[in-house]
C-alpha cells in the first residue's frame, strides 16, 4: 500500500475513535432514557451540531472503509493499476453517498415526508 494511502488510513482510523464512542454514548443514553425514534429525530432535526458529528463520521468511514477494501481486492481478487483504483474510488463514492443520505435523513430531512 502507497505510504500517503497507509496514512490515510490512519489518520481516519484516529479521527473514527472518539466519534465511535459518542456514537455509543449517545446510543447509550437514548436506549437507558427510552427514546423512542420520533424524541431522537426531533433532538437532531435542524442540528448543525448533529450534521457535522455525523457528517465527519461519514466522510472518515468512507475513506477508512475504502482503503481497506482496496487492500482486500489487491490481495484477493488480485485487482491492479487503474481498476484497483477505481473500484476503490466507486466503493469509497457509494458510501459516501449512502451515508450523506442517512446524515441528510437524521438531522434536516423533514420528518414525515415522503
Amino acid at each position: 500500500m502507497p505510504l500517503r494511502l497507509y496514512m490515510l488510513q490512519r489518520i481516519t482510523a484516529l479521527l473514527m475513535a472518539p466519534l465511535v464512542l459518542g456514537h455509543l454514548a449517545v446510543m447509550i443514553y437514548a436506549i437507558q432514557g427510552g427514546l423512542s425514534a420520533a424524541e431522537i429525530l426531533g433532538r437532531t432535526q435542524g442540528s448543525v451540531l448533529w450534521f457535522a458529528f455525523y457528517g465527519t463520521f461519514v466522510v472518515a468511514v468512507s475513506i477508512h472503509g475504502a482503503i481497506g477494501l482496496r487492500t482486500i481486492l489487491l490481495e484477493w481478487c488480485g485487482l491492479r493499476g487503474a481498476a484497483l483504483n477505481g473500484a476503490a474510488l466507486v466503493i469509497g463514492l457509494g458510501l459516501l453517498a449512502l451515508g450523506a443520505q442517512a446524515v441528510w435523513a437524521v438531522t434536516f430531512a423533514v420528518v414525515g415526508a415522503p
